[in-house]
């Protein structure tokens, strides 16, 4: 499938890659398609910042990162009610992912750790839950955190 974006131009998205959620996200309900972009050059995508790409409206792209890579030991406490729609999660097919906020000054970057997106990635079907847990912020800055584990993998 050809799909249109703000931030890559024209991109090829393959059928199994194509993330539906239900109810769409906080705010934007009637987007419900997405994909997740990263630069594949660095291989994998498990320690970078990565794109969740709107295929419903082209010029939507949130920045998203695996919340392990600031915390290590995220662990919120979901109704499962909530995921039940999502079909039967478990460690090999559970996958999240916390959105990240980029202002002006990178310093203050931060993620929402308290409104993570929950994917299956066995039937590709997610949803944006908000969390039980009181000790997960909305904004849970995360510049120094990145900025150390750079200069430790260096």
């Amino acid at each position: 499938m050809k799909a249109n974006t703000r931030l890559f131009g024209e991109i090829d998205i393959q059928e199994d890659k194509i993330v539906t959620l239900e109810q769409g996200i906080i705010g934007f309900p009637e987007l419900k398609k997405f994909t997740l972009i990263y630069d594949s050059e660095k291989g994998d995508d498990s320690d970078t910042i990565m794109w969740f790409q709107s295929l419903d409206e082209p010029q939507f792209a949130m920045p998203v990162m695996q919340p392990s890579l600031v915390k290590p030991f995220y662990n919120p406490t979901v109704n499962d009610e909530l995921l039940e729609p999502l079909g039967k999660l478990g460690p090999d097919n559970l996958y999240v992912l916390v959105t990240v906020k980029v202002p002006v000054d990178i310093k203050n970057m931060t993620v929402n750790l308290k409104a993570p997106l929950i994917i299956n990635t066995d039937n590709m079907k997610g949803a944006q839950i908000i969390v039980e847990n009181d000790d997960y912020d909305v904004r849970f800055p995360i510049y120094d955190i990145l900025k150390k584990a750079k200069e430790a993998g260096e």
